[in-house]
């Protein structure tokens, strides 16, 4: 029997693409499923969820999860990494070096936020290899003619930010936290501010007028949204357009 979306609490958004909302910090996950492969976006807080995430991500897609985009190096986003063993690993130009020495800091900040310290701890010592860095654009051909097109829109909300477009009959695009709708966005020490506008232009370029925006955290917005946030964004950042 075929398990349905909504049974493992996801949303299906467009045919072999949903989202599901990780709970406690209200991180976003979605699943583009092929007929060969899947790709998984982000990977949660920890090993225990990213098990879990890849779990559901392989019910629904009848398959093993044979692809990872990571939209950025926040703990929340890739602390789960790990859980998908054997996966192709993508993130944006410069993310591997994060990752690979920023292990600490991704610790630090989990248990700052409030995650178990022996979950972080256990998650910042497992390795995740970037095999992947993407520049510009990457198409990956899932199978049965879906494609996911990778896209490194940053810097913004990072000095690393990955989008990951699904074209289709509803054309999807999974924003990481370049876009957020359950509370404003989070500028941190890694932020670039002075482009992030510039991001969120080019996001809207990628999905265009009637795209299906899918933020790191809340509900799904529209491109009417995506640019009252760069326009918000601009102004509280001093930022001339």
């Amino acid at each position: 029997m075929t398990t349905t979306w909504e049974e493992l609490g996801w949303e299906r958004l467009a045919a072999g693409v949903g989202r599901c909302r990780l709970p406690v910090w209200d991180c976003t996950a979605g699943l583009i499923a092929g007929t060969d492969a899947a790709l998984v976006v982000d990977a949660g807080s920890s090993l225990g969820e990213g098990a879990r995430l890849r779990g559901a991500a392989q019910a629904l897609a009848g398959r093993r999860v044979t692809h990872l985009a990571l939209t950025h190096a926040h703990f929340d986003h890739v602390l789960g990494a790990a859980a998908f063993a054997g996966a192709e690993v993508f993130g944006a130009a410069g993310a591997a070096a994060v990752l690979a020495e920023g292990r600490e800091e991704l610790r630090a900040d989990a248990v700052a936020h409030g995650l178990d310290a022996g979950a972080a701890e256990e998650a910042a010592g497992a390795p995740v290899a970037v095999h992947h860095e993407v520049r510009g654009e990457h198409t990956l051909d899932l199978g049965g003619g879906r494609h996911a097109v990778l896209a490194d829109v940053g810097p913004g909300h990072t000095g690393h930010d990955l989008a990951v477009l699904v074209p289709g009959e509803v054309t999807v695009v999974f924003c990481g936290d370049l876009v957020e709708e359950s509370g404003e966005p989070q500028a941190g020490p890694d932020a670039v501010p002075s482009r992030w506008p510039a991001a969120l232009d080019r996001l809207l370029g990628l999905g265009g007028e009637d795209a299906l925006y899918v933020p790191g955290h809340g509900a799904v917005v529209d491109a009417a949204f995506v640019r009252a946030q760069r326009d918000a964004l601009a102004a509280r950042f001093g930022v001339s357009r």
